[in-house]
């Protein structure tokens, strides 16, 4: 009779075969968990806008010289200065400070005129614009005439704003954040929809109209005559401070 033996394992071989299965064991359960975290959390979110409105502290406006063309550059840039200086002067009479008072552009370019198909230098042109900030509201108007009696022919750009809204976008995310409440408990009220703690809030950006334009172009009496020019009106309103947020609830 043969004697039977039974077929052993090699001790290495054991050890791969266990440590593929602990393997096999921990991709299974980071998979698992990895799903788990996919899954959506269940939120809802509403967004809303607070609105405040103020008056405002702060005219801007832009006052420029356009120079004619003259011979040669020089001629061109010495009249530009001589009635740029004026304005600035006119306008640090009317008590505003040198910080407030800031050159934007400035260009000197030739002009050419088309003469039988020819281009000839006529001369040189130069232009200059100056952004003025006004802390006293009731002397828009007289920045306007003043600066146009020593010349400036090209004003506008006026845009009122508040130098400080802090406090004022404060109260207006306030009011939004009410709104945003509001809403969301009413849509829970119609849908059932049970609301949990709020995990978050999100302040997105609200575009503001650009300015109001008032321009007033060779207005100058000789682009710098004696004759005084009436002050206009001009009406500063109110500012509209906006803040929407986007508010965030646990769905139960």
């Amino acid at each position: 009779m043969d004697n039977y033996t039974e077929p052993k394992i090699h001790h290495h071989m054991l050890i791969k075969i266990l440590t593929l299965l602990c393997v096999t064991a921990i991709v299974i359960v980071a998979l698992f968990v990895a799903t788990k975290r996919a899954e959506p959390d269940h939120q809802f979110s509403v967004s809303a806008t607070g609105k405040v409105f103020a008056k405002p502290d702060i005219a801007n406006l832009t006052v420029g010289i356009e120079t004619q063309a003259k011979p040669t550059a020089a001629e061109a840039v010495k009249e530009n200065t001589k009635k740029m200086n004026e304005v600035i002067a006119a306008l640090k009479k009317l008590d505003i400070e040198d910080k407030d008072i800031k050159t934007t552009n400035y260009n000197l370019n030739p002009v050419y005129d088309w003469t039988s198909g020819k281009q000839e230098l006529r001369g040189y042109q130069v232009s200059q614009n100056v952004a003025v900030k006004i802390r006293d509201l009731d002397k828009i108007g007289d920045a306007i005439a003043k600066t146009t009696e020593k010349g400036a022919n090209q004003i506008g750009n006026i845009n009122f704003t508040i130098d400080d809204e802090f406090e004022l976008k404060a109260e207006a995310r306030d009011g939004a954040i009410e709104k945003a409440k509001t809403k969301a408990e009413e849509i829970a009220k119609k849908t059932g929809m049970k609301l949990g703690k709020i995990i978050n809030v999100y302040e997105n950006q609200v575009y503001i109209p650009g300015p109001v334009n008032y321009l007033a172009k060779d207005m100058a009496v000789g682009l710098g005559g004696a004759e005084s020019m009436p002050a206009p009106a001009i009406q500063t309103g109110e500012n509209e401070v906006s803040v929407e947020v986007t508010v965030v609830w646990e769905v139960k």
